[in-house]
């Protein structure tokens, strides 16, 4: 199945913690960063999701948020470090390429303003945020 999700990255799940209606699913990604998702637990069960079991967490580019560096106090339970490797501007938007530690590339739709405010430019580190209910999960 192709996808139009840019930010595919796999891993192996962690744990699960199962809630009434949602669970949340810890994912350790091939390039060693841990991820959170928050799933239905319908989802857990119709994928049949275990520890150990292999998924590829996917991400739309335009759930991605950026900081110039860690940020404490937030709920946004995945902070993923890397670099930027790459600006594309339009009239509102941009387009960042980021290199995150271990080799993975996350693409993050933020608007032209924002890339301004901070400063972006390739080479410079960022931390890609990602709420975990925007994060999706598949199995292959």
């Amino acid at each position: 199945m192709s996808l139009s999700i840019r930010n595919q990255l796999p891993g192996t799940i962690t744990a699960i913690t199962p809630g009434e209606v949602m669970a949340t699913v810890k994912v350790r990604l091939d390039t060693g960063q841990d991820l959170t998702a928050a799933i239905t637990r319908d989802a857990v069960e119709d994928l049949g999701l275990t520890e150990g079991t292999d998924v590829t967490a996917l991400v739309k580019a335009t759930e991605i948020s950026l900081s110039t560096a860690p940020i404490s106090g937030l709920s946004i339970r995945n902070q993923l470090p890397g670099t930027v490797t790459g600006i594309a501007t339009g009239g509102a938007m941009a387009s960042v390429k980021i290199a995150m530690e271990g080799g993975s590339m996350l693409t993050a739709a933020i608007t032209r303003d924002a890339t301004n405010d901070l400063a972006l430019t390739p080479g410079m580190p960022v931390v890609a945020l990602v709420k975990a209910t925007e994060v999706a999960l598949t199995t292959a």
